[in-house]
């Protein structure tokens, strides 16, 4: 675990990031790194996390220790924070309306965060609907 640690600390350095720190819960499996943003770096941190989680794993893999999640100034955690705010407001729609309410496209970690909060709603259920990038969830009222 060693060799991976020292692995992605090298990686994020490479990259020329501002003061980067990185911080690794090997329980969680979840590597976290933080760096003074520029104001390109605040234009593409959506990237960013998402091309620094890929590469993460691959090394991981390479190094066979599993799986790990990577998160850049805590964007993943506000980003979770907000999918789940939004899946609570469209229940609340759909139940004032009585109408399915339709989220916006969404990757498969996202709209999962929306159906596990959802699911300990009696009164909604959740799917998803659509095809590859298309692919969004609804909300509807049980009648």
């Amino acid at each position: 675990m060693e060799t991976f640690q020292e692995q992605v600390k090298k990686f994020v350095e490479l990259l020329g990031l501002v003061e980067p720190a990185v911080d690794f819960d090997l329980e969680a499996r979840k590597v976290s790194v933080f760096a003074n943003e520029s104001d390109w770096f605040k234009k593409h941190l959506p990237e960013v996390v998402h091309d620094l989680d890929h590469l993460v794993r691959l090394i991981a893999k390479k190094l066979d220790v599993g799986t790990f999640f990577v998160d850049v100034n805590n964007y993943r955690k506000e980003r979770e924070r907000i999918i789940v705010d939004l899946a609570k407001a469209a229940a609340r729609k759909a139940l004032a309306g009585k109408a399915p309410v339709h989220l916006p496209a969404m990757n498969a970690y996202e709209r999962r965060l929306v159906h596990v909060e959802l699911s300990i709603h009696p009164e909604v259920k959740t799917e998803s609907l659509g095809e590859g990038r298309e692919r969004c969830v609804i909300i509807k009222p049980i009648a």
